[in-house]
């Protein structure tokens, strides 16, 4: 870390007022709700239209990893991750796969959660309540790992003058207000506004890279020179970790829960479907710049260590201070870091508490009003994010493996989802056998001596693998 301030004071100055309006968007959806209920506080009403579901699901989808880890992933593989463009492209594949069925039953009967859609579709509170731990263990990890990350970014950017425990409970309460006050409408508002600052930033930050650096063709000598690797042949392992990471993408990211809000949010089916095919591009105009930029900036700051790499989009940035401006340029950046990292965190937030308040808690007492269970999924909120602020702080780096192993655990609900809506004769068995049989499998992978990748594949993987090959034999065997 450096002990200089990267933001000028008008930068600080600039980010404290984009903060002081998140809450200000939070009494406005506050004043905006029509109703006390979760149907208005979790889901907006189910009104929102093509602009804000889109960049809702946009500055969601988009997190700080996409801007940080994206860029060094890039740096660290060259062209090889170029791929990444195809992982982005993969969530959006796996929401056509199941959206446009999922949004019209979810409209009829009033999904709030996924739970919701598992207990409607298989009448099983078995298979209900372990698709909601599942889901839940994913959201509190999304948590987690973006509360660490929020909190070194500002102890970074302002030189350790707020430091990473004050950081992480500052931005915290930020985004525990607002969603509180105003609920999805809220988080969806300024998910609107981070999605904007994401997108305006990454091309303004392309455009001053490739006036200053260079474009791809015009750094080639320096490529040679400083990172020759960049021209490896592509190997089979490179491939076979491709296809799986491919995988865990399209049946992990793509049932999110909090993307899967999103899809009941939806005003009606065309909104949804305009909203989908403006998420298909976004990869090319926001994936494919940053790794762009990473792979330019390999040729100009060359050796750097998985930490150093990054940032190397700031490297490059600060690099460039001596013109006008730039302090600007750096600002915007920040601020499209912070609020991806916002918009991961506020919407896995909302997504945990509604799975709580209406499929755990609404289920053990009925009786409970709209206005009561509204109460406690705001209350929920509080705790939740408190322990999750708590862990971030105190969780020692030596057990993140087991925060990282999120998506190999998540993308087992996935046949309960995607399987469900397309095979109308599948029993809630098929999907509860298979899917315990997945995470088994996945554990024994990831929590023995046994290699964490067979063969090349993520254990979450091979796991799905035995999940779909136990649905289909148990449902043939009971047809």
């Amino acid at each position: 870390m450096t002990d200089t301030a990267l933001l000028s004071e008008g930068g600080i100055w600039f980010l404290v007022a984009y903060l002081a309006s998140l809450i200000l968007i939070g009494f406005a959806g506050k004043f905006a709700s029509k109703e006390e209920s979760l149907k208005d506080f979790y889901l907006g009403g189910k009104g929102f239209g093509v602009g804000v579901l889109f960049l809702t699901m946009y500055a969601t989808q988009y997190s700080g990893n996409s801007l940080i880890g994206f860029a060094g992933s890039a740096y660290r593989n060259g062209w090889f991750f170029l791929v990444g463009v195809t992982f982005m492209i993969a969530i959006v594949a796996g929401y056509l796969l199941y959206a446009p069925k999922l949004f019209p039953i979810s409209k009829k009967h009033g999904f709030i959660t996924v739970g919701d859609y598992i207990n409607f579709r298989y009448n099983s509170q078995i298979l209900t309540y372990l698709v909601v731990g599942i889901s839940i263990f994913a959201l509190s990890n999304y948590m987690l790992t973006n509360l660490k990350a929020i909190g070194y970014v500002i102890e970074y950017v302002t030189g350790g003058g707020i430091g990473f425990t004050e950081g992480i409970i500052f931005m915290s309460i930020i985004m525990v207000i607002y969603e509180t006050l105003g609920g999805m409408r809220s988080v969806a508002w300024t998910d609107a506004i981070q999605g904007v600052l994401l997108f305006v930033g990454v091309i303004i930050i392309f455009t001053v890279v490739i006036m200053n650096y260079g474009t791809l063709d015009a750094n080639t000598q320096l490529f040679l020179q400083n990172n020759p690797k960049l021209f490896d042949d592509i190997t089979l392992a490179n491939q076979i970790s491709w296809i799986s990471v491919v995988i865990l993408i399209f049946f992990g990211i793509s049932v999110y829960p909090q993307a899967i809000q999103r899809i009941y949010s939806a005003k009606n089916e065309t909104t949804l479907r305009r909203s989908l095919s403006l998420m298909v591009v976004m990869p090319l105009l926001t994936t494919l710049p940053l790794i762009i930029i990473a792979i330019i900036g390999s040729a100009h700051f060359p050796d750097l260590d998985k930490a150093g790499s990054e940032q190397i989009i700031l490297l490059m940035l600060n690099k460039l201070t001596h013109i006008d401006g730039m302090s600007i340029v750096i600002t915007i950046f920040v601020a499209a870091a912070i609020a991806a990292i916002m918009s991961t965190v506020d919407s896995a937030m909302l997504a945990i508490a509604s799975l709580f308040t209406q499929d755990i808690y609404h289920k053990q007492n009925p009786q409970a009003s709209q206005k009561r269970l509204t109460y406690v999924g705001k209350v929920f909120s509080w705790a939740i994010m408190a322990l999750m602020v708590m862990l971030a702080i105190k969780l020692p780096s030596t057990i993140w493996w087991l925060i990282q192993m999120k998506l190999e655990i998540l993308v087992h609900i996935a046949p309960a989802i995607m399987l469900g809506l397309h095979f109308k004769k599948l029993s809630h068995k098929s999907i509860l056998y298979g899917l315990l049989t997945g995470v088994s499998i996945t554990m024994l992978f990831l929590l023995t001596s046994l290699p964490s990748k067979p063969f090349g594949f993520h254990a979450g993987v091979i796991g799905l693998l035995f999940n779909f090959i136990v649905v289909y034999f148990h449902h043939r065997y009971k047809s």
